[in-house]
């Protein structure tokens, strides 16, 4: 299933996209694409109905954060090989982990914010991994029966705040408008294989990312079983993974987004995100 949220900010209704693409709203079998009703129990319930019955939404509709309620919002830094020699960093012996603030969460077609006094902000398309069922210390074979589902990530960056004033990476990682997911949650049966999935991401019609899952150092199954020895994982909490090479500091000269700019990225079978950029 391709599950969504749509509708005004702070006012989304859940929906599902169904067999002929129409967007169905949900509101009466669930109260949001959040929580518990990722389980996978839940999901299999939503699947034995009849969605073409539901009410179809009008396909000109605001879609918002394909998630909502997330609790953590976690991220995985120089995880992909190819990244890490695009910005001249090693390899690093253990997954990087840092976090994005849930206030930075928006919608995949949402303006994206350039913070005042920003001079270096970057995009990163990235997988989004969503947890289904929560756990601790869990075994690495049993890592994604704790999935829900894939989405896309735009992990946008101020590099300047991330890595030149100082503290952890978070400063320049968890600003307004920096954490745009969606269009949809896929649910975890539809994606064969998590670590063979193109991505790719423009600004103003250049492409400069064209990657693909398979080069990530930590695979998914890793990261979750990872990442659950120093946190108990929730449902809906997002994982995003890191991002293959083609950033805006990875250019020679760099490049950094401006107001009046528009992004566009996608996942193979994860859909596509499209974003102008404002002064905040």
């Amino acid at each position: 299933m391709k599950l969504l949220r749509y509708g005004p900010p702070g006012q989304e209704k859940p929906g599902v996209i169904d067999a002929d693409g129409t967007i169905r709203d949900i509101s009466s079998l669930v109260d949001d694409i959040a929580g518990d009703m990722l389980d996978p129990d839940s999901l299999d319930r939503l699947r034995r109905h009849d969605l073409t019955s539901l009410p179809a939404v009008d396909p000109d509709t605001r879609l918002g954060p394909c998630v909502g309620r997330v609790g953590k919002f976690i991220c995985i830094g120089l995880n992909y090989s190819d990244h890490a020699a695009e910005t001249g960093a090693e390899v690093p012996p253990e997954p990087v982990i840092f976090n994005k603030w849930t206030s930075a969460i928006c919608g995949p077609n949402d303006d994206i914010e350039i913070p005042r006094d920003s001079h270096k902000t970057d995009w990163e398309v990235e997988l989004g991994v969503i947890i289904g069922r929560g756990g601790r210390y869990i075994e690495p074979g049993a890592a994604m029966d704790h999935v829900a589902g894939y989405c896309v990530v735009n992990d946008v960056s101020e590099r300047e705040f991330q890595l030149e004033r100082s503290g952890t990476w978070d400063k320049g990682k968890g600003c307004d408008t920096f954490g745009p997911i969606g269009p949809w949650l896929v649910t975890r049966d539809e994606i064969a294989d998590p670590q063979q999935l193109d991505m790719w991401l423009s600004v103003d019609g250049k492409t400069y990312q064209n990657g693909n899952t398979s080069t990530m150092v930590y695979e998914v199954a890793y990261l979750v079983s990872y990442l659950s020895r120093f946190m108990s994982l929730q449902p809906g909490d997002i994982i995003s993974t890191g991002t293959p090479p083609g950033v805006g500091a990875g250019q020679s000269p760099q490049v950094f987004l401006r107001a009046g700019q528009q992004l566009r990225l996608g996942i193979e079978g994860l859909g596509e995100q499209s974003q102008h950029t404002v002064d905040a």
